[in-house]
């Protein structure tokens, strides 16, 4: 009863089986499930959840971003720094999830009046992740907080530099953690160690999912400062699209919060409001709206 839409075997001979079980044969009112609830259990979804994995919302599968070990210190900081009209410098990586996660701050920076500036690495001559030259040197030339996205988790002697130059890092990974964290303001990451439970769950997150995280913790912190009595809020939802390419880009897996960015940003997509993907559709010859498997293989 377990065979994938009844064929038994493969064409080598392996055989077929679903990877979690479906509904039970052995009950007296057995009706086999559907295509989609079987690939939904199948993908760790419970009979519980099945219906908002069907139609994924931000609002089923948004935690709260306190739950992240040190995401209101950083958004604390960040909120200091709009306010006081700081140099802001996002440090991203070159791949499409850091490239996603430095324009997602940066727009969202601008909304909030802050105009940041941004360096990406040279992929030949500076290799991975943030240098401590290049901290140290942003900081020379007038920033006062660096961001990185997508980098930085391992980043000991990189972070120790510019610790030691009075450069102060927010660090935005989700990379794998050391027992020992690099001296950063803040670390917000939740495959940490020492992330709480809540926070582990969200391990799968791409980095550009952690920078929206972040921004609704900042976007948070300020409403709750007053700073929005005499301006309108940014539109976080509106940036889902970045959040979309950046998630599939990376094959991050698509269950839980993931399904809910790439369902919803797909209709922002659709929209066509950001005039660079807009401008990547063009070039990619969609003459349709955009669906998942063209943020992978077309955008």
């Amino acid at each position: 009863m377990n065979a994938v839409l009844n064929i038994e075997n493969s064409l080598s001979g392996q055989s077929w089986r679903w990877r979690s079980t479906s509904a039970d044969a052995r009950d007296p009112g057995f009706q086999p499930d559907d295509l989609v609830t079987q690939l939904l259990l199948a993908r760790g979804a419970t009979r519980e959840t099945l219906e908002i994995n069907r139609d994924p919302t931000i609002r089923s599968f948004m935690p709260n971003p306190s739950v992240f070990q040190d995401m209101d210190r950083a958004a604390e900081r960040l909120s200091l720094a709009i306010k006081n009209q700081e140099k802001v410098t996002i440090f991203g990586d070159y791949d499409v999830d850091g490239a996603t996660s430095a324009a997602l701050l940066i727009r969202l920076l601008r909304d909030l009046g802050l105009e940041a500036g941004y360096y990406i690495p040279d992929r030949l001559m500076e290799g991975y992740g943030p240098s401590g030259e290049a901290l140290v040197k942003l900081g020379e030339q007038g920033s006062q907080l660096v961001v990185t996205v997508d980098c930085g988790a391992m980043a000991f002697d990189a972070l120790d530099m510019a610790h030691q130059a009075g450069v102060e890092v927010i660090v935005v990974d989700h990379h794998k953690c050391a027992t020992e964290l690099p001296k950063a303001l803040a670390l917000v990451n939740p495959n940490r160690l020492d992330e709480s439970d809540a926070g582990a769950e969200h391990g799968h997150l791409a980095a550009v999912g952690m920078a929206f995280l972040l921004g609704a913790a900042l976007v948070r912190t300020l409403r709750n400062q007053g700073f929005f009595t005499n301006r309108a809020e940014p539109k976080l939802l509106e940036l889902l699209d970045i959040v979309a390419l950046g998630t599939v880009a990376d094959v991050a897996q698509l269950r839980g919060l993931n399904r809910a960015f790439v369902a919803q940003g797909l209709k922002v997509l659709a929209g066509r409001q950001n005039i660079g993907l807009s401008a990547l559709i063009d070039a990619s010859r969609l003459k349709r709206a955009p669906i998942c498997s063209d943020l992978g293989f077309a955008l």
